[in-house]
């Protein structure tokens, strides 16, 4: 395993420097490219070059999916000519970009947003909110953006949907406490499609009581596709407030993305955590932006983030139990993971 040559940096920290989902849209940082002729063919170059440089996944994604950027380039430059429209160019680019099976890559037009779903669209849902619903009741609490209840076999049941709304320290206090008479707890984060690392984080560290090697994170140092800076490891800490020292079922499915996937990451390195659901649907590395000459501009991931072994997690993190959601149980109003997870907490 790799070890640091730097000084260790946690989530919290990295928050300072790089952007995140939830701020990518609004204030993505730029990477200066060469200058292109503002027509399609120099459009086409300048962002095939962008992502060629800076595109973190590229050999990865050769040996994970097969996927053959200098191929790429010949397959979609025959497509392209200086008499095509404006909407002709999007479409060509946008399913370039899609070529990298990457939800965090984007092309942003006034007209239009490029993107790559299918980390999500070709696999179950194993959610339906009707079923949430029903297990949470009409008499759940709200704390922020969590909502949480005692099931009626005194299992806690907390719904973190997004991690994009903000929490304080004060929020997590008072739902451990509310539940600390509970004999486990299930935290249900199905759904959450990520958003700011430093909640994921600030949860997270409600579940440890020792500091823990939870993955590495690289940097980008150069145009090459192997310019990569020594991973610097990744610690989780935990917190100063209410820590939740009883067994604990984590609910994940597709779309559990971008900094819930690295949530999910940590909790499975916590004492009393599994894992219980679907796959996540990955989306490891950090996103940057640049813009092109026409003015559009394009959302690419920079900097790949592993587990603790050095694992690529960015398509997606396996549960410790594999269950999914039957046809049966949600005609009865059954959420089958739910009750998975209840069965495992009280045997």
């Amino acid at each position: 395993m790799p070890t640091a040559t730097t000084q260790p940096l946690s989530l919290f920290s990295l928050v300072k420097n790089y952007l995140f989902l939830c701020l990518a849209l609004l204030c993505a940082s730029c990477v200066k490219e060469e200058q292109y002729d503002n027509t399609p063919e120099g459009n086409f170059e300048a962002l095939w070059t962008i992502i060629d440089e800076h595109y973190c996944f590229l050999d990865y994604k050769k040996q994970a999916i097969g996927l053959d950027w200098d191929e790429v380039h010949s397959r979609y430059r025959a497509r392209i000519s200086n008499k095509m429209s404006s909407m002709q160019l999007f479409e060509v680019l946008a399913e370039m970009l899609s070529e990298l099976r990457d939800g965090h890559v984007n092309l942003y037009a006034a007209h239009d947003t490029g993107r790559n779903w299918s980390w999500y669209e070709d696999f179950p849902d194993n959610f339906y909110q009707e079923l949430q619903n029903s297990y949470l009741g009409t008499d759940y609490k709200i704390a922020s953006s969590i909502s949480y209840r005692i099931l009626e076999d005194n299992i806690g049941y907390v719904v973190c949907s997004s991690f994009i709304s903000s929490f304080g320290n004060g929020n997590l206090d008072e739902v451990f406490h509310a539940l600390r008479t509970c004999n486990g707890l299930i935290l249900d984060v199905r759904n959450n499609t990520g958003g700011s690392l430093a909640n994921a984080e600030k949860l997270a560290q409600r579940f440890t009581n020792e500091r823990i090697l939870v993955g590495y994170i690289s940097h980008k140092t150069g145009r090459g596709r192997n310019d990569f800076s020594t991973p610097e490891a990744e610690y989780l800490e935990p917190s100063k407030g209410v820590r939740w020292q009883k067994p604990t079922v984590v609910l994940t499915n597709r779309r559990c993305y971008s900094a819930t996937n690295t949530f999910v990451r940590d909790l499975r390195r916590c004492p009393r955590v599994t894992v219980i659901g679907d796959k996540t649907g990955g989306g490891s590395g950090l996103p940057f932006s640049s813009e092109l000459p026409n003015g559009w501009s394009v959302r690419f991931s920079a900097s790949p983030m592993f587990d603790s072994n050095m694992n690529q997690i960015e398509f997606g993190i396996q549960p410790d139990i594999p269950v999914s959601i039957t046809d049966e149980d949600r005609a009865k109003g059954i959420d089958t993971i739910i009750e998975a997870a209840r069965k495992l907490l009280n045997s």
